[in-house]
């Protein structure tokens, strides 16, 4: 590892090559355009011209034009700028590939937060047993979720990665023919993909990096940390989403949950096959080839059988393990860690792969519930009274406890109430065919009682399943559900049935958080700060209980979804939050960027690990957090609630969104299988919006303000009444805070206002557009201020730089973007409707694709 700063490092490793491959890209003539790629350039430095001199895009746009295609029609001026869009989303693509191939280089792959490293601080302060006993029981657990913030079809990451490949070891002819076939490419979908397209997309991601890096993270503590064949803590679950996520997506159906888990199945088995192979070409000793020769063709069987096949986990290990006893004790060892490494991921990944939940929302869960209270019968009688519905949550409960039986979900005539049993009866058949793991976590989205769990409860006791091997999930979103969250708990804990549950399931109990809505809901810091509270009180509720609680967080890309820097997140949550699992969703680009190759792979899934282990062993007690601090950080939580909450009822809000945002344009991406909002009501209703767009929305706008809004005002609170110093305390002795702060201010660091100054001028939105800038200058001043930083993520220059390069490449596309939107909303203005609104709608939402992809955690 170069000695360099990281800077240099990416400077020389990245930005460098990508304008020596760009120049190369620039002049590849893949289209019928021949001088495109000596426009864009041109049309870069005047877009970047035009905003220093206060230019509007239509002023940009219109002044390009007068200066290099004077003589050009109207349809050749709109040609090329589709063009332009064309190529920067290429440029994009090819700034990610040189990105991934210098990931080892420009991040230190043994430096801090890595598993080397966190071996060698438990040596150096003696706590080499404490590390080791606490990792007999701590886990991670990326979700891999399916949420339409990818585009990139499976052709295109397959181009990236051989492009990367190609970059790594500088075979210029290879790159080239690569960018050329990448200018050929197709980017955008046609047709919306189903949730199995999702599911198999994603399950690409598992099959050629996660079993790699999960697998070598696990030789590696075995091998340098944990010389114990008896360990089988698996430390790296895997989660996954697309096929069992049903809230809001409704073309999610039971086959296609059968489906995915058996292509989950099939795809494991695949790669132990692939890997049994290569080793039975070391493995040639006498005593090994009728094992291996069993094993290879059992494991050949299994892959193309639909439904349970013959071979289990079990069996695999003992036959693994049968070969390495002979190894050891008869052929010196010889390629031993060769079987260990298999051994190990037969250990991770069993036959599930990944966990398949289920997710579904509390008031569809309602309507199914009224149904089967109303319709269902056992042996010819009604299970509930008549009256049951009119009974208060804890009469219902206390009936609840003693209901059991088993309904066909095909006897009822709602489709909702066939397909959330059928969900549960596939929860059952996944088990018989890929063990327990394959999907046992159903997880009720929008809870608010101890009533929407029992319910859920009841459905698994319903569908023939009395003593259920599945854990039910409440999913707290809003800022008011995760206060009453405790309560809820508690009423769960002393629930006589629900106990019992409980025991069976070894006292663990998983509860979801949800950071997407409850930033939406109530501002980035309120969120934050109430899921911190909320972890606090259900810990010690847990504890009081003998519960082991478990939380998984519902985390996006962007910090105005929970995401950011998640390694400083979990390495701040101090001793008051169980932390015996990080569990945390991941999706669409931030799959692609922290765990899309190899390196990156292995890199952030060792920074979680590290996390737990530098929360726990090395520093859990420093992470708590002072009275004083905690009374500093609830009134800076409280003061940005009031500004957030202002602001989302503004009268303005939605329909700036509405007119002024690329919002509805999500809808025509067909980058998710999902509808973009809840309901189908022609306006516009806040608690429809999904998380996604509305975050995105912002983000196209490069305002970034779910991010942000609210803190520059708490801030300034503090400053009025002259008591910065106590936030600036506050930032010191937090790490919590500190890297709320830092993840704001990458959020700012994606801002940039210079693109719809315009606004400002604007005689409906104008005054709005103002609130929106005030608040970002003000949050960017006193963000500085408390932290003592010069510039924004001044002590992450590296990250800095990669975003900067990326909103460089990307500047043309927002101006013709913007260029698009002013043009439609003139036209709407003034009633005009002609075949030039289709155009520049088209214009508008492939323009979404390349700024999507460029910021990796857009929404």
């Amino acid at each position: 590892m170069s000695r360099e700063p990281k800077i240099e490092r990416f400077n020389t490793n990245v930005k460098s090559k990508y304008e020596v491959y760009n120049a190369i890209f620039m002049t590849l003539p893949f289209d019928g355009i021949s001088n495109t790629g000596v426009l864009l350039p041109l049309f870069h430095s005047i877009c970047k011209a035009g905003y220093e001199d206060n230019k509007n895009p239509s002023e940009i746009i219109e002044y390009f034009f007068e200066r290099y295609m004077r003589d050009a029609s109207a349809k050749e001026r709109e040609d090329l700028l589709f063009k332009f869009i064309q190529y920067i989303e290429r440029q994009v693509v090819l700034f990610d590939a040189i990105e991934d191939a210098s990931y080892r280089i420009v991040n230190n792959m043994d430096g801090r937060g890595t598993l080397r490293n966190i071996k060698e601080e438990a040596e150096a302060t003696g706590k080499k047993e404490e590390l080791i006993a606490y990792l007999n029981t701590f886990k991670i657990r990326p979700v891999l979720t399916a949420h339409p913030t990818q585009f990139y079809p499976g052709v295109v990451l397959g181009i990236i990665n051989d492009l990367s490949e190609a970059i790594r070891e500088d075979r210029l002819e290879d790159i080239k023919s690569l960018l050329a076939q990448l200018g050929k490419t197709p980017f955008f979908k046609k047709e919306k993909p189903t949730p199995y397209d999702e599911a198999v997309s994603l399950i690409w991601y598992l099959e050629n990096v996660f079993y790699h890096s999960a697998g070598a993270i696990y030789d590696y503590l075995h091998k340098h940390l944990i010389q114990d064949e008896a360990f089988s803590n698996s430390l790296v679950d895997l989660g996954f989403w697309p096929g069992g996520d049903r809230d809001g997506n409704p073309f999610v159906t039971t086959a296609i949950t059968l489906k995915v888990a058996g292509k989950l199945r099939s795809t494991v088995l695949r790669n132990y096959y692939r890997e049994l192979r290569q080793l039975r070409r070391r493995i040639t000793f006498q005593g090994t080839e009728e094992l291996l020769g069993s094993l290879e063709a059992a494991l050949y069987k299994a892959i193309f059988v639909e439904g349970k096949p013959e071979i289990d986990q079990k069996h695999i290990l003992t036959t693994l393990k049968d070969v390495r006893d002979v190894v050891r004790d008869k052929h010196q060892s010889l390629y031993l860690d060769h079987i260990d490494s298999l051994i190990h991921k037969v250990e991770l990944f069993g036959l599930h792969f990944a966990s398949l939940d289920i997710r579904q929302d509390s008031s569809i869960h309602k309507i199914v519930f009224e149904e089967i209270v109303a319709h269902a019968q056992i042996d010819g009688k009604a299970i509930f009274p008549e009256n049951y519905l009119s009974l208060d949550d804890e009469a219902q409960i206390a009936f609840l406890n003693d209901v059991s039986g088993s309904l066909d979900p095909e006897s009822f005539s709602e489709e909702v109430v066939t397909k959330t049993l059928g969900s549960i009866y596939a929860m059952k058949t996944i088990q018989e065919e890929n063990g327990e793991k394959g999907s046992n976590r159903y997880i009720i989205s929008n809870s608010q009682s101890a009533l929407h769990v029992m319910q859920a409860f009841t459905f698994l006791r319903l569908c023939d399943w009395d003593m259920p091997t599945a854990d039910v999930s409440p999913l707290f979103e809003t800022v008011p559900d995760l206060i009453a969250a405790p309560e809820v708990m508690e009423a769960l804990y002393t629930n006589p049935t629900y106990s019992a549950h409980l025991k069976r399931r070894g006292m663990r109990q998983t509860i979801m958080l949800g950071f997407s809505d409850g930033t939406k809901d109530g501002g980035y810091l309120m969120a934050n700060w109430s899921i911190f509270k909320a972890k606090e009180a259900m810990t010690a509720m847990s504890r009081k209980y003998g519960v082991t609680v478990i939380f998984f967080d519902g985390r996006g890309g962007p910090p105005a979804r929970g995401g950011g820097k998640t390694h400083q997140f979990y390495a701040s949550l101090g001793s008051k939050i169980e932390a015996q699992e990080i569990q945390l969703t991941v999706q669409g680009q931030t799959i692609s960027s922290n765990f899309g190759t190899l390196d990156s792979c292995q890199y952030n899934l060792e920074q979680l690990l590290s996390s737990g282990v530098a929360n726990e062993v090395f520093a859990s007690a420093n992470n708590d957090i002072t009275d004083s601090d905690r009374a500093t950080l609830e009134a800076l939580a409280q003061k940005s609630y009031e500004a957030y909450t202002a602001f989302k009822q503004h009268d303005k809000f939605l329909p700036y969104l509405e007119r002024m945002s690329t919002l509805k344009y999500y809808a025509k991406t067909n980058i998710g299988s999902r509808p973009s909002k809840r309901s189908q009501k022609s306006t516009l209703d806040f608690g429809d919006l999904r998380a996604i767009p509305f975050v995105g929305s912002w983000s196209q706008l490069k305002q970034n303000v779910p991010g942000f809004y609210g803190v520059g005002t708490a801030l300034a609170s503090f400053e009025e009444k002259g008591t910065l110093d106590e936030v600036k305390e506050l930032y010191k002795n937090s790490s919590f805070f500190r890297t709320l702060l830092e993840n704001s201010m990458m959020s700012l660091t994606k801002s940039f206002f210079g693109l719809t100054a315009y606004m400002a001028d604007d005689e409906e939105f104008g005054a709005f557009w103002k609130i929106l800038f005030d608040e970002y200058e003000r949050s960017k001043r006193l963000m500085l201020e408390v932290s003592g930083l010069k510039e924004l993520m001044e002590n992450e220059q590296a990250g800095k730089a990669s975003i900067q390069e990326r909103e460089r490449i990307v500047l043309p596309l927002l101006t013709i973007q913007q260029y698009a939107l002013r043009a439609i909303q003139e036209m709407q203005k003034y009633g005009e409707q002609s075949d030039k609104l289709a155009v520049y709608e088209q214009m508008v939402t492939r323009s979404l694709f390349g700024n999507i992809n460029a910021s990796r955690n857009s929404a």
